[in-house]
This record gives structure tokens, C-alpha cells and sequence, in this order.
């Protein structure tokens, strides 16, 4: 009976539609309804311990499938109350109050001190519920005493080292675009952890018996000892709200215990909540904000702490930065008060990234106060670019600098058009972050540079003008907003608009135009079309008046790739990158065409084989009619194809382990639908294919190469599973392997890992380009198992013979490059476009 009716009682709270749009108001009455069945159970036991809350609540923040933590403290563990508090559990759980207890004495308080800071930080969120008052009150004064500056400086040291592990772990950015809501940089545990440094500093508990949260509690007390202003409170407190709402939803929406906020289910809260505007995107603006002010609130309040417990210096040692700010330690001051232009906040800015510092507590107040007021305008005050373009030139922390005037949102104040980027959601599997973050990841990922001995960082220490490389990526995607596709050419013309206003010359300007219009382009080259194809090594390098303009479109293509998340950016990506840069450097170094360069390295590679390799190995690279085959394999490598090939085995299969990704060799003889056949049996054997190179001798035997990972891990391929694939490829060139019935089965074994990871589906587009001796033709798609597989066939019914192809990810979806010929072994009929447009999109559709 009391089951059924605590069960009703809850779902009535879920239910109500009212309590979606108040987090505060559903998480204080499902606390409450909760504790007060426990009182009911519990009432009829003479209790000589005290029965405590903890956790969220004893927050009184309890979400739907929150976990119910209580805590028993007794000052020691007897039979007789085991007996009790174990016979006290199995009633609770009887009435489905799912509780999860810890049993604590007295001497646990030292015990957990020293040992555990998770189980010790539980200590100072508790909430008395039943039994013995005065114990609990004897645990808080023991709990409090123990703590001396000594024990609590060390303490600080370890929940700042606790928020780092975490932010690494769940994020380290409150823009993160999947973000956990508890664990992530601006999540709920931030707000939790500066309320427990707060209690164990000033010896106090916010769980005063009122009906309202431990957060309202900790922000009136902010508020009333004059640590935050009511504006701040204000915003802290709704700031809070929002994310817990959000986490109320995503229980309610999920049916369970979840706090990582996908896709998915932003979809679905938006909807539910049924805003003027349901959509998810602006919702999600909305969080993105909210974690920023609980991020950069809870980064203030650490350093604040922190101040506390050093030595404080004395006034003489104070530095006069300028007439209106001295530096104390590490702390940038107000002189005198004044009323703050924005190029005074500019220039407090260009003192904080300089001396690597934060701001004092009334500056700051001041900065944020300054821009919430709205009065801020840089067509005002001239002064302010200059301070701008001196934070760029800063020898270190530019990054830093520019995410926090992004924090205090004073960059969309100063660069209106930066301003519709902050929080612009950019979703999808590889994106991790809006596009604000990203800009600013992309910087920071550019001064990281600066402690590697990497070809590209060596090329970074070189730079001169770091400036204009980091303006170029402060616009790289700063047109997104007005729509992705095309967003490089209208951010050029924005860049172009802007920088003359800022101070920046006709060159600078033109400089950082062709980086923002050109940004996509390297990438594009190295990842789509073949490298050993001459007249792509013209087509690239004839964009460029020199080598110095090259420099900066490869770091600024590095930087933006490594800022969309650690999965894109790849060894196998980083290598292409680097050799289409190497190779294009060097023909504007001499002069030199693609042809000849090519030629001149062939060459070298062809006398140094000739020198080393006997006759028949010789004859083999004659019998190539790819001259870029002698550069794709190592001359160990070539041996033993010409020795394979020289056996008379019908088909044989090479693995060779590079950094990044494993490459499979197959030797045998070739005939219509080969290649779609190997395609198919890496995709059965879980691997993810990033290229095929296809070299053809004149006897009509095939050398087809595979660049792979594993589909699962994104790893190289395990040497146990070598002999499988060996015996797959063999058994699927002789005729003997039904590939369509084999993916079937893997897309069963796998459908909810892809169901997962490619879950959102855009346009497919095929795109057809003239070239001097194939047609190339991309293949723009949602990745998808077997996709390549599905492509290749496709092709091969269509009489398209295949010369080389190369598979990259851009976003959520993949480009597949193909060259390829005609049955006739020439370039495709333009009349010929539209039906294969045609054919390819029916049967990409089919598995989508």
C-alpha cells in the first residue's frame, strides 16, 4: 500500500507539466515527498544515531532517477544498530525507495580525509532526517575541528586537481556540444564543488530546514557577505536552474539515470518543454550561456580561494602597470575607480594574457557589469584596436586571452560579427564544440605548437606575423551563422569589411582574406584527390603568390582540423597534410611544375632501385603504369610483390603497420568487380577503409592498396585478425564469399554501434570533375557500413573502371574520390553525368 502510494506521489510531480519549466520547484518537492516517506518508515525506530541526506538530496535537487543517498552516523558501529539500520533498509526498499546508505562513525572523518576525497566531500552536504539530533551536530563539530589553514590548503590543492582530472575526462569546455550535465566545465558539479570548498573554508552547511535548494541557500549567502552582487546572483542562480532543468528533462525523457545530454535527446527536451521557438538549437544556446557563467564563476571563486590561503604581499611590492591598473602578485587591480571604456577593458586584458594573471574581484564585477549593460561600443572609442591588435601579438596566451574576453563576452562586443558565432551549435559525431570554442581550441592548439619539435611546429617557431595567422583563424568560421555551405567566401568578405577598421593594412588584410576563403582548400586536396596526380599539384600551387602564404593556409588548416575533436585529427591525416605541403613548397621554392617534380622524384627513387634491386624487380616497376608506385612502397616492399608475383600464387595479401592505421596489400589478377569485392571483405571484417590506391602491370596483374583502422576502436588493425581477412580476400577473389549476405550479418552485429555513431543523415550528393585523364567523381554521404562496398559496386555495374580512390570525413559524412574511366578506358561522356548521378544515389539511399 504505502509502495503504491509513494509511486503515485512521484509520478504526479513527473507528470505535471508545470514542474518541466521549474527545475527548482519538481527537484524540492520530489526531495521532500522522498524524505518524507522515509520518516514515515522510520518513525516507528528508536534511533540513537542521526539519519542524514546526502548528495542531491540533501540538496533538495533531487532529479526523477537521481540516486537517494542517506547517510547513518553513529559515533561507533554496534551490533545491535546494524541489526536496526539493516532492518531500517529492507522496509525502505520494500516501499520502493530505492536508497543508497553508507554506515559512517566518527573516526571515518580523519579516515576519509586522508584517503578519499570523493566519500570525504560527502561530508559537507548533509542533511539531518531522523534520530539523534545531537549526534549529528557532534559529527559537524568534529568534521569542522578537524580542519586547521594547514589541512584545508591541502584540501583546496586536491579538489582543484579532482576539477581538472574531470574537466579532462567529461570536457574541459562549456561549449561542448554533448555535454555531460553533471561532470563537464559548467556543469552542476562545478557549482557543487565551489560550495564544498566554501563550506570546509568558512566551517558551514547550507541545509537549513526550509523548503528550498542548497544552491538558493549558498547564492543568499554569496550575496549577504558581499562575495557576488545581486546582478551576479542572478544570473548564477538562473544559470544553475537551466542546467538543472535540463537534467530533469533528460531523466524524465531517458526513463533512467542519464547525464550526457546527446543529440538525441535535445531534440526531444526541446520539444517537450514547447518554447515560443521548440527548436533545439536555440535551447541549446541557452545552456551553452548557462555553463559559461557557472564556468567562469566557478574558475573566479578557485582563484579566489586559492589568494586566500597564500602569502599575501605587501602593498610596496605592488606594479604599476599604467595610470589605471598595478599588478599585485598575479592579480590585475583597479587603481581608482572609473568607469571602464572598452578599450580600458581591452587593455586590462592585454595586462592579464601578458602577465598570464586574473582579475581582482572589483575589476572583474566591473568588466561583466560593463557589458551586460549593453553601453559598450567600439565605434566610440579608437583606442580600443589597438589594445586588440596587441593581444595578438602577445608572445604567449593569445588563446587563453581571447577565450576569456569570450567568457566575459566582451570579443562579440568588440567583433559584432563574432557575436552571432557564441554558442552557434554546429552538431554532428566529429564536432565537439560551437563554433566560438572552436575558434578559440584552434588558437590554443596553434601555441601548443610552440613546445613541439614536429615539422609543423618547427614551421610555427619560424612565423613572424603569428598575428595575422591568429586573426585569419579568429574569421576562419565566423559566416557560419548565415549558412555553413559558402561560409568561407562570405567570411572573407567580412574579414575584408572589418580588418581595415581595426589598423590592419591593405597586405594584412588581403593576407587574411585568401587564409579565410582558402581554409577548406588544402584540406580538401590532401584528403580527396591523389597527390601523385600532377596536374592537382598545379592546380593547388597555382593559388599561391608564394611559399610564406603556403606556411600560413597549412598551420591554419592544422589548427582548424585539430579544434573540430580528437578523432579527425589523425596521423594518417596529419601525413597527408604534411606531404602535399612538402611537395607544394618545393615547387615554389624552384619553380617547378607538378610534372617535374614528380618526375624528378621518381626518378631519384627509380636509379636508387636500380642500384639496390636485382633484374626482376626491375622489370616489375617497368611493368607499373603508375610511376607513384616506386614512392607509395618501400623498396622491401616492392621485393617481395615481384617475388609473390614471380611464384605464380593466384592471390596474395600484405600487412604492414604504420602509425595511425594498417596498410593491406593484395597481388592478383584483375577482373571486373574486383576492387568492390576487397572493399567488402574489409568492411566484414570491422575496418574502416581511409584509401584504395589500385597500381595495374601491363599483364593485367593488380596491385590494390588499403590504408585501415578498426571500425570499433579507430586503432590499427589487431595481428591476430590477419590470417581471417588473408583467407576473406583469397576466398572472395576466387568467387567462393557472398559479400551482400556477409554485411548483412555485421550491420546486424553492429547496428546498435551505428545506429549510434551515424545518427544524423544529410543530402547525398554526387559531383562530377573533369580532369586531364580520368573523371573524378566524389561522393559526398552519410557514413554508413558497407557504404564504400555499395559505391564501388555500384560503379562497376555502371562500366566505370576505378584508378585510384581515397575516402575522407568532413563533418558526419564522407567523400569518397574516385578517378575512374569508361568501359572503353576513356574519360566519362558528360552525357553520361546524370545517370550515374542517378544510379549512385538510389543505391547510397538503399542502406541509409
Amino acid at each position: 500500500m504505502l509502495k503504491a502510494e509513494y509511486e503515485n506521489t512521484r509520478r504526479e510531480i513527473f507528470e505535471n507539466p508545470e514542474n518541466w519549466k521549474d527545475a527548482f520547484n519538481l527537484c524540492v518537492r520530489n526531495s521532500l515527498a522522498v524524505e518524507e516517506f522515509i520518516i514515515r518508515i522510520l518513525s516507528e525506530r528508536n534511533m540513537d544515531f542521526a539519519v542524514v541526506s546526502a548528495g542531491s538530496f540533501c540538496r533538495r535537487e533531487l532529479s526523477p532517477y537521481s540516486d537517494i543517498d542517506i547517510m547513518f552516523i553513529l559515533p561507533e558501529l554496534t551490533p545491535e544498530r546494524e541489526n536496526l539500520i539493516r532492518n531500517a533498509i529492507t522496509d525502505l526498499w520494500d516501499a520502493g525507495i530505492d536508497v543508497a546508505h553508507t554506515i559512517r562513525t566518527f573516526s571515518d572523518i580523519r579516515k576519509f580525509l586522508e584517503e578519499d576525497l570523493h566519500a570525504f566531500t560527502q561530508f559537507f552536504e548533509t542533511r539531518f532526517i531522523y534520530g539523534c539530533v545531537d549526534v549529528y551536530n557532534q559529527w559537524n563539530k568534529q568534521l569542522f575541528g578537524l580542519l586547521d589553514d594547514k589541512f584545508r590548503a591541502d584540501l583546496l590543492e586536491r579538489f582543484f586537481e579532482d576539477q581538472k582530472l574531470r574537466h579532462e575526462k567529461y570536457g574541459d569546455s562549456p561549449k561542448v556540444l554533448e555535454p555531460n550535465i553533471k561532470y563537464s566545465a559548467g556543469g552542476l558539479r562545478d557549482l557543487h564543488s565551489i560550495e564544498w570548498m566554501y563550506s570546509f573554508i568558512n566551517n558551514s552547511i547550507f541545509a537549513e530546514q526550509n523548503e528550498i535548494t542548497y544552491t538558493e541557500n549558498f547564492i543568499k549567502r554569496l550575496k549577504k557577505d558581499g562575495t557576488i552582487n545581486a546582478r551576479t546572483a542572478g544570473n548564477l542562480l538562473q544559470s544553475y536552474k537551466l542546467i538543472l532543468n535540463a537534467r530533469n528533462l533528460l531523466h524524465l525523457e531517458s526513463g533512467r539515470k542519464n547525464d550526457r545530454l546527446e543529440f538525441l535527446y535535445q531534440e526531444k527536451i526541446a520539444n517537450k518543454i514547447a518554447e515560443n521557438d521548440s527548436s533545439w538549437i536555440p535551447m541549446m544556446k541557452k545552456y551553452f550561456q548557462a555553463a559559461n557563467t557557472i564556468f567562469r564563476f566557478s574558475k573566479t571563486l578557485m582563484k579566489s580561494f586559492a589568494a586566500q590561503f597564500s602569502e599575501k604581499l605587501s602593498d610596496k611590492f605592488n606594479i604599476e602597470l599604467d595610470e589605471d591598473f598595478f599588478l599585485q602578485g598575479k592579480t590585475i587591480n583597479l587603481s581608482h575607480q572609473k568607469e571602464l571604456s572598452l578599450s580600458d577593458i581591452l587593455r586590462a586584458f592585454y595586462y592579464r594574457g601578458y602577465y598570464d594573471g586574473r582579475f581582482e574581484d572589483n575589476l572583474r564585477a566591473k568588466v561583466l557589469d560593463r557589458v551586460e549593460e549593453s553601453e559598450l561600443n567600439p565605434d566610440d572609442d579608437s583606442e580600443s584596436s589597438v589594445f586588440f591588435r596587441e593581444i595578438l601579438r602577445l608572445p604567449k596566451n593569445v588563446g587563453k586571452t581571447l577565450g576569456a574576453l569570450n567568457e566575459f563576452g566582451v570579443l562579440g562586443v568588440f567583433l559584432p560579427d563574432f557575436k552571432d558565432l557564441v554558442g552557434f551549435f554546429q552538431p554532428g559525431v566529429y564536432h565537439c564544440y560551437t563554433a566560438d570554442e572552436h575558434t578559440i581550441v584552434a588558437i590554443n592548439n596553434l601555441e601548443k605548437l610552440d613546445k613541439e619539435t614536429s615539422p609543423i611546429a618547427k614551421l610555427y617557431h619560424s612565423l613572424k606575423r603569428k598575428d595575422l595567422l591568429f586573426l585569419s583563424v579568429l574569421f576562419h568560421d565566423i559566416a557560419k551563422p548565415h549558412g555553413i555551405s559558402g561560409h568561407e567566401i562570405m567570411g572573407a568578405e567580412i574579414a575584408g569589411s572589418a580588418l581595415p577598421g581595426l589598423g590592419y593594412d591593405s597586405d594584412e588584410v588581403d593576407l587574411v582574406k585568401f587564409l579565410v576563403r582558402h581554409h577548406l582548400t588544402m584540406e580538401q586536396i590532401a584528403f580527396r584527390r591523389n597527390l601523385n596526380d600532377p596536374s592537382t599539384l598545379n592546380n593547388f600551387a597555382s593559388i599561391f603568390s608564394d611559399r610564406h602564404v603556403l606556411d600560413f593556409l597549412y598551420l591554419i588548416t592544422y589548427a582548424d582540423l585539430s579544434a573540430v575533436s580528437p578523432v579527425v585529427w589523425t596521423q594518417w591525416k596529419s601525413e597527408l597534410l604534411h606531404e602535399l605541403y612538402r611537395k607544394t613548397a618545393l615547387m615554389l621554392e624552384d619553380n617547378i611544375s607538378g610534372e617535374e617534380l614528380l618526375h624528378l622524384q621518381t626518378r631519384e627513387k627509380y636509379e636508387e632501385a636500380v642500384e639496390h634491386l636485382g633484374e626482376s624487380v626491375i622489370e616489375h616497376i617497368d611493368a607499373i603504369n603508375d610511376i607513384s608506385y616506386l614512392t607509395e612502397f618501400s623498396q622491401k616492399e616492392i621485393e617481395a610483390h615481384a617475388d609473390e608475383i614471380q611464384k605464380g600464387g593466384e592471390t596474395s595479401v600484405f600487412f604492414n603497420e604504420s602509425e595511425g592505421f594498417t596498410s593491406i596489400t593484395v597481388i592478383t589478377r584483375d577482373y571486373s568487380a574486383l576492387l568492390s569485392k576487397l572493399c567488402g571483405v574489409l568492411t566484414i571484417n570491422d575496418l574502416n577503409i581511409h584509401d584504395a590506391k589500385i597500381y595495374t602491370r601491363n599483364d593485367g596483374i593488380i596491385i590494390d592498396n588499403f590504408n585501415v583502422t578498426d571500425f570499433r576502436s579507430g586503432k590499427t588493425v589487431e595481428p591476430e585478425k590477419y590470417q581471417k581477412i588473408r583467407s576473406d580476400m583469397i576466398a572472395a577473389v576466387n568467387n567462393e564469399l557472398h559479400i551482400p549476405a556477409e554485411i548483412k550479418k555485421v550491420k546486424s552485429k553492429w547496428w546498435r554501434l551505428e545506429s549510434k555513431i551515424f545518427r544524423r543523415k544529410s543530402r547525398v550528393r554526387i559531383v562530377l570533375e573533369k580532369h586531364e585523364k580520368y573523371t573524378i567523381i566524389d561522393v559526398i554521404s552519410p557514413d554508413r557500413l558497407g557504404l564504400l562496398y555499395q559505391v564501388t559496386s555500384t560503379l562497376n555495374k555502371l562500366g566505370m573502371s576505378i584508378f585510384f580512390a581515397k575516402i575522407s570525413t568532413s563533418g558526419d559524412d564522407v567523400v569518397d574520390a574516385f578517378y575512374v574511366l569508361d568501359r572503353n578506358h576513356n574519360k566519362v561522356s558528360e552525357n553520361e553525368f546524370e545517370l550515374i548521378k542517378f544510379e549512385l544515389n538510389e543505391s547510397i539511399e538503399e542502406i541509409l
